[in-house]
């Protein structure tokens, strides 16, 4: 199954290797063959405004026929989330102490992981709300191992919300018994708990689902990006999150000529051929490297004409 033949489709990356380039490249060609598809960028140095010269920014905007873009900004998702989860508490404590746990909830904001948490729930949001609206969601994703930590959240974050049910349901069953005659007690936490159990639920059945998502890794024929996409895969496969599909961007053409090219072409090879060898089972897309940046539709148009070749054809690039 072809990568552009996914509804939801994550291009990851180490950061210069072209991701952002790859995926505007994967929408726009999504786009001009009629899927209504939405670009959604979750790297923090966003990349869709520049490539398509005009302001993206937080709420889905229209970039071309088909093609809309939305750029999620982790700061205001965090603060956005923390608003969320101080609304869902302020009916169910004290209000005496609302100053001391908003306090906590402010400092919470710059603890590490806070950022991962609100941009994975606006994530799930947009997979949740907006697949019924689209025919394709592509995200480009900040470089690895940011990509890595978000992907693995559903899974993570499932455990975590299961295990505090558990003690939530136990807690209530004790009360019940003890204090409330038998009556059942309303718990306004443990539905909210519930709430978000099944919304991470969906997205990792979604996640999970290979006819439905495919992950994509860009990398460039040199060591550092091999290695790291390597180990990205292998880690990604723990989470039952099997990427299929690399794209290898800027590889030199075949009519690079002048000595200097010509070296570089010869000790570029050995990196071709262990991408051959390291990632046998993945579907290779090669794409080389232009003269020019990638700045205008045209371009884009350009290099999207690589994602639907035939292997073979890419061969010419390769040697």
């Amino acid at each position: 199954m072809h990568i552009l033949e996914k509804k939801v489709i994550f291009v990851g990356g180490k950061g210069g290797v072209g991701k952002s380039t790859s995926a505007a490249a994967l929408a726009w060609k999504a786009a001009q063959q009629g899927s209504h598809t939405l670009l959604v960028s979750t790297d923090p140095a966003h990349n869709l405004g520049d490539i398509f010269d005009q302001t993206v920014g937080g709420s889905i905007t229209r970039i071309a026929a088909n093609l809309d873009g939305l750029e999620i900004d982790p700061v205001a998702e965090t603060e956005e989330y923390i608003k969320g989860v101080k609304d869902n508490i302020q009916n169910v404590v004290q209000a005496s102490r609302m100053d001391e746990i908003n306090r906590q909830l402010n400092t919470a904001k710059s603890s590490p992981g806070a950022e991962e948490a609100a941009l994975f729930d606006r994530l799930i949001s947009v997979i949740l709300e907006q697949r019924e609206h689209y025919d394709q969601l592509i995200f480009d994703t900040a470089p690895t191992g940011h990509t890595i930590r978000l992907l693995s959240l559903p899974e993570l974050m499932g455990v975590w919300i299961e295990g505090m049910l558990k003690k939530r349901q136990k807690t209530n069953d004790n009360y019940t018994q003890l204090l409330n005659d038998g009556e059942p007690v309303e718990d306004p936490i443990y539905d909210v708990l519930k709430v978000r159990q099944d919304r991470f639920s969906k997205a990792r059945d979604i996640l999970l689902d290979d006819g439905t998502t495919g992950f994509v890794f860009v990398l460039n024929p040199d060591r550092l990006p091999i290695v790291e996409t390597e180990k990205a895969i292998k880690l990604l496969d723990q989470y039952h999150l099997h990427v299929k599909t690399l794209i290898i961007n800027k590889v030199l053409p075949e009519n690079a000529d002048g000595q200097f090219m010509l070296q570089r072409k010869e000790h570029e090879q050995q990196y071709l051929d262990l991408i051959s060898e390291t990632f046998s089972q993945q579907e290779k897309i090669y794409i080389p490297l232009f003269p020019y940046d990638i700045v205008t539709q045209e371009q884009l148009e350009t290099y999207s004409y690589y994602f639907w070749e035939e292997p073979q054809k890419h061969e010419s690039i390769r040697t």
